[in-house]
């Protein structure tokens, strides 16, 4: 197959040949002539003149080619103690027969459908059923309050919603039928129908434009796939905690199959047959990609697994699964295991299972700390690869290919640019920075097969958040270096880097060390303004499990080395001078650490308590603490 460089070389110089190679891994009802459309930049489009259909791609194919019977989707749920397995067959012919029941309300190509889940395999069949028709689906992170998803109805405008009664946060139910119902009262664009899953931990009050899952699929006849053009719209997906009208994220048909089914075995080494264990949420651009469309489309298996990584029942469910199912890959946030190493940091639970069929485990959504990849690695006794994407990108743009070559691992670094990603680092100016240097991570256009071609509805949004700030690139929002090794290595987002005394830094170097400290679970550091120094350093860091912080004087020699390890490794201009000491952070859904909401209340600017966040109950215990009250 090649080395990473004579592939990554391959994509850069024969851009046209290099996707219409890969495009060779999907099924086309049109194939395409041409990789690239580069008339109207910076809107580029993916095989302009092919046509297929993405459903038919990710099922139908596999059971007409004689896999009807092996593992596409298994059900874990230890919240509901429930287990299920379905075939490829078995899978196609729901998605058929839900595809039907959207068919008979009206929908068809072109139309939106919001889907308001929770992590069930009705959310997926519902993704699956959409793309069938050509329909474009919106799916909204289950739980999210009214008003977030009444935004995003206005948006997507859709015909019909797809929800269920009820979803499962730990031992909390969340009836979900009534922030619906909030949520149209809102909302000014009113969908003509409300498909309603009904769970057994709640049952909801129907209304007269709801329909019940279980009966309408009982009475509809399966729909076939439709053939759609590779440009067309597959889903919006709206970027999570954004202030205002959320940005709803394109993602295109044909260059969005093309780049997953590429990845799958070059990126994360799985092929058909073979399973991956993607814990995150269907309502996340990572279950989007690698629990839902990514493991199907190359007739793999995929967990989709309800429940957190700790108390549900245990901290052992994640190599639970593991072990049951004998998952090849795993891909969580570095956030889960973070989780996991505070509740047993020893990996007690790790050990009464069998994991030999565990290849690699591979974190992303967050910048991987050196001492949680340490932590896992030594665990594990196996590749741990981070790497990095975004929303916007729809699959990753720096990675340690494991399915081409193992690439020897950095720790701090997600390694170097997948093949489309040309990735450069610029100052303000708009100038290239020598290697190793500090600025904005940019990627010249035009952007892979998979990247986003606008905002739905919102071209200038698109042009001025992403495509303005340096001409011919794009600004994906976070800062870093690449070394002289091309190994790129991301700090955090801009913002997170603060000037003290006109020095500017990055917070993320600074966890680097509060991490690496024995005691320390996890930790933030943000940038708080000061009348001398324009900005300081605040850290906070959570102990790790069975750390008795109440012995005389511990705190305080807990911070004092803190401080000196950071004036140590950093440089005495960190000023790095207050660290607390706190039960825990506030995250978002989907495990991001609320730093910019953190910074807002130390400022005193910004008190609004995000739709996003995970548990509101931990920033209330933090406010306090970040006022100096």
């Amino acid at each position: 197959m090649g080395s990473y460089e004579e592939i990554f070389r391959s994509s850069v110089e024969d851009r046209e040949g290099f996707w219409l190679g890969a495009a060779d891994a999907v099924d086309w009802t049109t194939p395409p002539t041409t990789a690239l459309d580069e008339t109207n930049p910076p809107f580029y489009r993916w095989f302009p003149d092919g046509e297929l259909n993405v459903s038919y791609n990710a099922l139908d194919r596999h059971v007409e080619a004689g896999n009807g019977d092996r593992a596409a989707l298994i059900y874990d749920s230890p919240v509901t103690d429930t287990k299920r397995t379905y075939s490829y067959a078995q899978l196609r012919d729901e998605v058929a027969a839900f595809a039907g029941v959207l068919r008979d309300l009206g929908v068809g190509v072109g139309d939106r459908v919001v889907i308001y889940m929770p992590m069930v395999p009705e959310a997926a069949i519902a993704m699956l059923a959409c793309a069938r028709l050509g329909a474009v689906h919106s799916v909204v992170f289950g739980g999210f309050a009214a008003k977030e998803l009444a935004v995003r109805i206005d948006d997507a405008t859709p015909t019909v919603i797809v929800s269920a009664s009820c979803g499962i946060e730990g031992k909390r139910v969340i009836e979900y039928k009534p922030l619906l119902d909030e949520a149209i009262g809102l909302a000014t664009h009113k969908p003509d129908t409300q498909v309603i899953l009904q769970r057994p931990q709640a049952q909801a009050a129907m209304g007269g434009n709801d329909v019940d899952w279980a009966s309408a699929v009982a009475d509809a006849s399966p729909a076939d796939p439709v053939a759609v053009k590779a440009t067309d719209p597959l889903y919006i997906l709206y970027t999570s905690g954004t202030t205002g009208k959320p940005k709803g994220v394109v993602r295109d048909c044909g260059g969005y199959a093309v780049a997953l089914a590429w990845s799958m075995p070059n990126v994360y080494d799985v092929g058909p047959g073979q399973t991956i264990f993607t814990a995150s949420d269907v309502g996340w651009v990572v279950g989007h990609s690698y629990i839902v469309y990514a493991p199907l489309l190359v007739g793999a298996t995929t967990v989709l697994y309800e429940g957190k990584p700790v108390g549900t029942p245990d901290a052992g469910q994640f190599w639970r699964v593991m072990s049951e199912y004998g998952v090849r890959s795993m891909f969580t946030a570095p956030t889960a295991f973070r989780a996991l190493k505070k509740e047993d940091p020893h990996g007690e639970y790790a050990k009464r299972y069998d994991l030999s069929g565990l290849e690699y485990l591979f974190l992303a959504g967050e910048r991987l700390d050196p001492e949680t990849y340490r932590w896992a690695s030594e665990l594990l006794g196996i590749p741990v690869i981070d790497h990095w994407w975004q929303t916007e990108t729809g699959w990753p743009i720096v990675a340690d290919p494991a399915g081409i070559e193992l690439l020897p691992i950095k720790p701090g670094s997600p390694t170097k640019p997948l093949p489309g990603w040309d990735i450069r680092i610029l100052d303000g100016d708009g100038r290239p920075v020598p290697p190793g240097e500090d600025g904005a991570i940019v990627a010249k256009l035009p952007l892979p097969p998979g990247a986003f071609p606008t905002l739905w509805n919102d071209d200038e949004r698109f042009l001025s958040s992403y495509m303005s700030a340096f001409e011919g690139y794009y600004l994906t929002g976070d800062g870093g270096r690449i070394d002289s090794d091309g190994y790129v290595f991301v700090m955090g987002r801009t913002d997170d880097v603060i000037n003290v005394a006109g020095h500017r830094l990055s917070t993320g170097g600074m966890e680097e060390v509060l991490a690496s400290h024995p005691d320390v679970a996890e930790c933030a550091v943000i940038g708080v303004a000061d009348a001398m120094k324009g900005q300081v350093p605040r850290g906070f860091v959570v102990l790790k499990a069975g750390i008795d912080a109440s012995a005389e004087g511990y705190e305080d020699a807990l911070r004092a080395e803190l401080v000196a390890m950071v004036r140590n490794q950093v440089g005495a201009v960190a000023s790095l001078k207050e660290v607390a000491i706190v039960g825990g952070l506030p995250k978002t859904r989907s495990g991001k650490i609320l730093r910019k909401t953190m910074r807002g209340i130390a400022d005193g600017t910004d008190e609004a308590v995000p739709s996003t966040i995970d548990d509101a109950s931990v920033l209330d215990t933090l406010r306090p603490v970040l006022r100096k009250e």
